[in-house]
């Protein structure tokens, strides 16, 4: 069933938290990182976390599997999913389970157990999103209807104001029941995985990590233009019950007013 493309009712404002360079922003990015795990771990014993391909995050997983900083997790307590994936061998150059691997959960003491990939090895996309919503039902353990809640998603923004592989005018916005859905992404010729904004907004905490000029328009609208989440689908992730936050360097805040964000 078709979902109306709007945000839930009560759902969060975001916080907009503007660093001085990148660097900066994948600090505090692997800190919030490392204090919401911190956080689930003592609450629930087990820190459940989607995380995100692209550049910066890159820049933050390489941050957290370094020396100063892979100690302060308890990578045994850790579950790792990923809140989209395109549809290729783990070992292409375009596999968000890939970069992550190579940056991060390579370098840490992760059990296997705790890392949940996307199945891109099946026949078909479409077999891939159905078996890996099984996989996240499963690894929560809960009933039938009730919707998982991860602590801490991880997301990117495009230029044209996609996130994760929620895509302008795409058939993955709409779905009313649904976690996981795939798509075909016109412009790449390519297939892509993704949750789904009825699970992300379900998340205990969203952060959003972008960096780059080349991404100051996007930012702009989609925070502060009018509500087309079907031209900006970003718009449409909005926590029902968790914090949202927009982590941004002074290029990608760059289009934003003074007034809509603070310096970090």
């Amino acid at each position: 069933m078709n979902a109306p493309l709007h945000p839930p009712a009560g759902s969060s404002q975001p916080e907009i938290i503007v660093c001085t360079d990148v660097n900066s922003l994948y600090e505090r990015a692997a800190a919030i990182f490392v204090e919401e795990a911190a956080g689930a771990i003592a609450a629930r014993g087990r820190f459940m976390v989607a995380l995100s391909g692209g550049s910066t995050p890159h820049g933050v997983y390489r941050l957290l599997a370094s020396a100063d900083w892979r100690d302060r997790l308890k990578w045994e307590k850790v579950h790792v999913f990923w809140g989209d994936e395109r549809f290729v061998p783990p070992t292409s150059p375009e596999s968000n389970y890939g970069m992550a691997w190579s940056t991060l959960l390579s370098e840490v003491a992760i059990p296997p157990v705790g890392i949940h990939a996307v199945p891109t090895d099946l026949p078909t996309v479409e077999e891939a999103a159905i078996a890996y919503e099984k996989t996240i039902r499963e690894v929560f353990c809960l009933p039938a209807q009730e919707i998982p809640q991860l602590d801490l998603v991880l997301l990117g923004l495009g230029a044209d104001g996609h996130t994760a592989s929620l895509f302008p005018h795409s058939g993955t916005l709409r779905h009313e029941a649904r976690w996981v859905v795939a798509g075909y992404l016109e412009a790449a010729k390519a297939f892509r995985i993704t949750m789904t904004p009825l699970l992300l907004n379900r998340a205990r905490a969203v952060l959003f990590l972008v960096a780059g000029n080349e991404k100051a328009g996007a930012v702009r609208e989609v925070l502060l233009g009018e509500h087309h989440p079907d031209r900006l689908p970003a718009q449409l992730i909005s926590p029902l019950r968790g914090s949202l936050r927009w982590l941004l360097d002074r290029a990608a805040a760059g289009r934003l007013p003074r007034e809509a964000s603070g310096s970090k």
